[in-house]
């Protein structure tokens, strides 16, 4: 165990062991209640568009980036999921390849880096794809069965305007619906177990934005 510590701080393998850590401590905070799994996400066009656009500009650019992002599933799957999938090979490669080449060196652990990040992209690829399927049902699931704007809901994750949240709120058939949510306005954040009213959706955030129910 302690030979397996000090190769993760090794020049080499540095690198990839702060973004491990970073991805740890992330759930952590997670599982502690204190940020939303999907705080980090990251918002995507699905739709790749290729040639001009209407004004007549070429569209290159930013459709080569949404082709990466779209083929490594990010957007179709939350930001942290993925990364986490890479971050747990890109770490095991760095510490096998640098160890059984007997490298101590953090340039030469640099450029193992590009083969190692790329494999790891792709096998994290691989992992996330039979969960496509499973986080677009649960968004479909989220904005279907009936509207929550206009209804009382109960906050399961403290929110605030700047910092996202979850609520949920009982739906007509009686059954539970968890949302996205944020604070409205920038006055008191609201806590675990608060009432508050859904009052509207933010399509660019993708979340409801809610008020406390008693200042209705």
């Amino acid at each position: 165990m302690t030979e397996l510590l000090h190769a993760a701080v090794s020049p080499p393998n540095i690198g990839p062991t702060a973004v491990l850590v970073f991805v740890l401590l992330y759930w952590m905070t997670v599982i502690l209640g204190l940020i939303d799994f999907k705080t980090l996400d990251l918002d995507t066009d699905h739709e790749v568009h290729t040639g001009h656009h209407a004004d007549g500009t070429s569209g290159t650019g930013v459709d080569w980036l949404n082709n990466a992002l779209v083929f490594f599933n990010l957007g179709r799957v939350p930001l942290m999921v993925f990364l986490s999938l890479v971050a747990l090979p890109l770490w095991v490669g760095s510490i096998l390849l640098n160890h059984y080449l007997g490298n101590a060196s953090l340039l030469l652990g640099l450029l193992f880096l590009v083969p190692l990040l790329f494999g790891s992209l792709l096998m994290a690829k691989v992992l996330t794809t039979p969960f496509v399927h499973l986080f677009a049902a649960m968004e479909k699931n989220q904005d279907a069965g009936g509207q929550p704007l206009g209804k009382v809901c109960t906050v399961l994750l403290p929110t605030s305007r700047e910092q996202m949240g979850q609520a949920s709120v009982r739906l007509l058939n009686g059954s539970p619906l968890v949302l996205n949510v944020r604070a409205a306005s920038s006055t008191a954040p609201l806590r675990k177990g608060d009432a508050a009213l859904v009052i509207d959706y933010d399509a660019v955030r993708r979340c409801y934005l809610i008020e406390p129910y008693e200042t209705i």
